[in-house]
This record gives structure tokens, C-alpha cells and sequence, in this order.
């Protein structure tokens, strides 16, 4: 078998009947347990669908996964420090606002708090680091060695303010590298958390329960919410909410609903609500010495899941909504400091060489970190923008253009990179930093989509591990660091996007193995 294919955990194809029994007592443990979503095609509110998903666990290499998981306390903390260190967001991102309205938008919001002095010193990052595993053997030095096989993965290192996920790629085969960090609205935690359990069953059903103690346990959910209870406690209100900051429509509802409900019953004395940022517009206010107050209730912590695109600001209101959320005594995850530090153009800044050192102060750490970091250029002027441009036109098919966006189909690829950065002038152009693509090994099995073929067929796949932290903390201390979970998105090979949500990939479970 070739080295960059990784076997399934188990013999495929499936007979003909075998297939047929277990995709679909698969779709109905999927629907009877809540692992859906509303669909966007033909959206009805009272309606759900079972969320895409691969039948069977993928093969991921143990020693990786647990490199993924022991880094992200580090990498919470180094965020942490990015989010809380002005100069270096307002020197980073000072190019990146002359040409992006959204990013220059939030950072208003950013200096306006500033000037008037910050109500709330302390803030929540949930938080998801993405990554995923390199198959090449080499270093990501100015697209050298670049392999010549035609598919690949890119993945992000996503930061969520106040829910934080990391994602990684590796510089030696099959070893994490990182894509992306979210820190705004990182998604799927409580899905994913109900994983584990989902490949069990399907393991049994096949007769295969021999395998099920290699699918690791995984709490995010738990852990993102206790987090967030945790901020509740540091306010000291009982008669305070949980705030989430939602979409106008919410598609991924199951995994939204999922926190509020986990808090409901652990801590049932911890109200939870509702709004949008237009609903906040109408029916928020400031209320004495700066509390958050929506309708007639105070809300001392605020989870945002929405914010982190254009088309969630309709008008001026909801820039206003958000405004003053950041003007409250709530903590914030994120608060948008923490979002502005999970732009692609801090990460971008990150990898320049002696940055790190500005952020965390033991070397063993930075070294750790260090060796998660893929190729990546800064297209403006005074950094060697026309040497990045130079470079990626030669050989664009190993690089992705990333803009400043969350949420997924923002991004630009290979061959249709020169066209788009011909149509851009060099101010333009700085609302992007480059990526190198980075070349995951295949798995294969089946992606069982809504409405898709039956029987499905095998598909050449690819995966992209999120690992999930949360930490609590002021620019001067860290009150609270963790690890809480993982998540697995797999995508058919070919496709440049992954997102779950934005109906691209299917969700996962990692199968741990040590033979790679």
C-alpha cells in the first residue's frame, strides 16, 4: 500500500446487505441522538437532517494526536498574549485595515473601548486549533520539494474567542502542521463529543467491538461549557444569563443547542439565552456601571456564535449591538481583541522568525510551536509582497491565498490564484496573506451525506483535526488553561473546502494507531 494511503480500521468494501443494514441504523442513531442540522436547500425550522458523517472512524496517528492535544494549553496561552498586546495588533493588522472593511470595522470597535478604558479585564477564549498531516518529508521553505501529486488539504488554525480549537499540519510525514486557529464561534463541540459513542455502535454492529477502545473519549462540549460556567462564577451574579449571540437563522442548531442544554442540567441554577446581534440593538442597554442588560435580564458572560462575518452586520445596528457588548462589565469569548488575534494575518506574523519570543518565554515552548508552522507570506508591500507574488505565481497549485474571514469559502487555490491576484493592486492584495498547501495522507471509507447515493460509494478522503481549549484570564494572569477536546472533519480529496456547516465535509472520529 503506498505511503501516503492509510488502511481503513477495518476490511472495506462492505457486502451488499452488510452496507445497506448498517448506513441505516447509522442515519437513524444519527437522527435519534442529535447528530443533525437543519438544512439550508430546504430550510423548515420544525425539520432536521442527520449531519454528514463518515461511516467509519479514520486512522490517525497516536503519537500526533496526543502532540495535538499536550500543545494546546501552549498554544491558548501564546493567543492569550496576542490578544492582549495592542502594539503588535495595531502594527500587524495596519496594512490589513486600509483594505478590509470587516477587519477595519472591528478594529474601531477595538480602539474605541481603548480609548474609553476597558470595562472588563477579563476574557474567555473557547478556542479550536486546526491542523492536519503532512505526507511530505521536508521542510515548507519557499516551495521546495513540493510534492507533485495533485491533491491536497489545507488546514486552518482556528482561534474562538472564548472557545478556542487548534488545527495542525506536519513538516516530516504524517506529523501536524497547523492550518488555522479560530477564535470566534470555533463549532462542533457538541457533536463531535457524541462521536465517540456513534463509532462504537457502528464498530459492534459490525462486529468489531474489539476496536472501539482505540476511539479516545472526548469531552468538549463539557469542557467549553464548564469554561463558560466558570466565567459566570468569576462575575458573581446568580441572577445573571449566559448570553449566545446567534444567526438570524441557525442551520447548525443541534451543536448550539447542545451547550445550552449541558449547562441547563449541571448547573440549572444558570439561566441561558438567545439573540442576535439586531435583537441586542432593540432590546439591549447598558445598564448602572456598565452591565449588559437584554430585556430584563443582566448577562455577565457572552458566547458569540455569529459575528465573525460580513453578512451577520445587516446595518449600522449591529455594529452598534456589538459595540456595546464590548462596553459592558460581560466577559467576552471572544472579546474582540481575541477575535482581531485570530485573523490569518496575525497568523501570518507569527510565523516570522524571533516572533514567538514576544509571546512565550521558554524556548522549549516556542520550539514546540515552532514546528507546527507551514509556509506563510505576507503579500504587502514592505514585507516582500512582490517576491510573494513572484513565488506563488511560479508554482501557484502549492499554495491557497486566505483573506481575513471565518466560516469557510472564503478562500483562494492554486490555479485560480494568478487571475485573481492580476484583477488586485498591491493595496489590495494586503487583505490576504499565502499559505503553503499542505499534503495529507488518503483514507477511505464511505461519506453518508442527506439525500446522497445509495449504495454510497468509497471515497478517497482527507482529515483535519481541531483540538478545542479554553482559558480564562487579564493581560497580567492566567486564571484558568485547558484542553478539553477534539474534533474530526474528513472531505472528499479533491475538494479545496472542508466545512461541515457550510456543507462541505462530513464529521469524524479519530481511530488512534501507533504504526505511523
Amino acid at each position: 500500500m503506498s505511503e501516503n494511503i492509510l488502511p481503513s480500521c477495518i476490511s472495506l468494501p462492505l457486502s451488499g446487505k452488510e452496507l445497506e443494514e448498517i448506513v441505516s441504523k447509522a442515519k437513524d442513531y444519527a437522527l435519534m441522538h442529535g447528530i443533525c442540522m437543519r438544512s439550508k436547500a430546504n430550510f423548515n425550522p420544525d425539520n432536521l437532517q442527520f449531519a454528514p458523517f463518515v461511516l467509519t472512524p479514520s486512522l490517525y496517528p497516536r503519537k500526533e494526536f496526543e502532540k495535538a492535544t499536550k500543545l494546546q494549553i501552549i498554544l491558548n496561552k501564546m493567543i492569550h498574549n496576542v490578544a492582549h498586546d495592542v502594539d503588535f495588533l495595531r502594527e500587524t493588522l495596519a496594512s490589513t485595515i486600509k483594505v478590509d472593511d470587516f477587519t477595519a470595522s472591528l478594529f474601531k470597535i477595538y480602539e474605541t473601548v481603548l480609548s474609553e478604558g476597558v470595562a472588563q479585564e477579563i476574557s474567555l477564549g473557547l478556542v479550536r486549533s486546526d491542523t492536519m498531516l503532512e505526507t511530505r518529508k521536508s521542510c515548507f521553505s519557499k516551495s521546495t520539494c513540493m510534492p507533485s501529486r495533485s491533491f491536497y488539504c489545507c488546514v486552518a488554525m482556528t482561534i474562538t474567542l472564548g472557545l478556542l480549537r487548534s488545527d495542525y499540519f506536519v513538516s516530516d510525514r504524517n506529523k501536524i502542521l497547523q492550518v488555522e486557529f479560530n477564535t470566534i464561534a470555533s463549532s462542533f463541540a457538541g457533536i463531535s463529543s457524541q462521536f465517540r459513542e456513534f463509532h462504537s455502535y457502528i464498530l459492534q454492529e459490525l462486529g468489531h467491538d474489539d476496536k472501539v477502545k482505540y476511539l479516545p473519549e472526548n469531552n468538549a462540549l463539557a469542557g467549553l461549557c464548564d469554561a463558560m460556567v466558570e466565567a459566570w462564577k468569576i462575575i458573581g451574579d446568580d441572577k445573571a444569563a449566559i448570553l449566545f449571540i446567534i444567526e438570524d437563522v441557525t442551520y447548525n442548531i443541534c451543536d448550539q443547542r447542545f451547550h445550552e442544554f449541558y449547562i441547563r442540567e449541571k448547573y440549572p441554577h444558570v439561566k441561558v439565552i438567545r439573540q442576535s446581534l439586531t435583537e441586542i440593538f432593540k432590546e439591549g442597554k447598558l445598564g448602572d456601571n456598565k452591565t449588559l442588560i437584554v430585556g430584563n435580564v443582566t448577562a455577565s458572560v457572552v458566547y458569540f456564535r455569529a459575528g465573525y462575518e460580513p453578512g451577520h452586520y445587516h446595518s449600522e445596528n449591529e455594529w452598534a449591538a456589538r459595540l456595546m457588548i464590548e462596553r459592558s462589565t460581560a466577559i467576552k469569548c471572544p472579546s474582540v481583541h481575541y477575535h482581531l488575534a485570530g485573523t490569518k494575518k496575525v497568523q501570518q506574523a507569527l510565523a516570522k522568525p524571533g516572533v514567538l519570543n514576544r509571546f512565550l518565554n521558554d524556548e522549549n515552548e516556542i520550539k514546540q510551536v515552532k514546528e507546527i508552522f507551514t509556509g506563510l507570506y505576507s503579500f504587502d508591500k514592505g514585507e516582500g509582497g512582490d517576491e510573494t507574488v513572484k513565488m506563488v505565481l511560479e508554482k501557484p497549485e502549492n499554495f491557497v491565498m486566505k483573506p481575513q474571514r471565518e466560516g469557510g469559502g472564503n478562500n483562494i487555490y492554486g490555479v485560480d490564484i494568478p487571475e485573481r491576484l492580476k484583477a488586485m493592486d498591491e493595496t489590495e492584495r494586503s487583505a490576504y496573506i499565502l499559505m503553503e498547501r499542505i499534503f495529507p495522507p488518503i483514507s477511505k471509507s464511505y461519506m453518508i451525506r442527506p439525500g446522497g447515493p445509495n449504495p454510497p460509494p468509497i471515497f478517497d478522503m482527507v482529515s483535519e483535526l481541531g483540538i478545542f481549549g479554553a482559558i480564562i484570564g487579564t493581560k497580567e494572569k492566567i486564571l484558568y488553561n485547558r484542553q478539553v477536546g477534539h474534533m474530526l472533519r474528513t472531505k472528499v480529496s479533491s475538494a479545496n473546502e472542508g466545512g461541515v456547516a457550510a456543507g462541505l465535509g462530513a464529521l469524524d472520529s479519530v481511530y488512534l494507531t501507533n504504526e505511523f
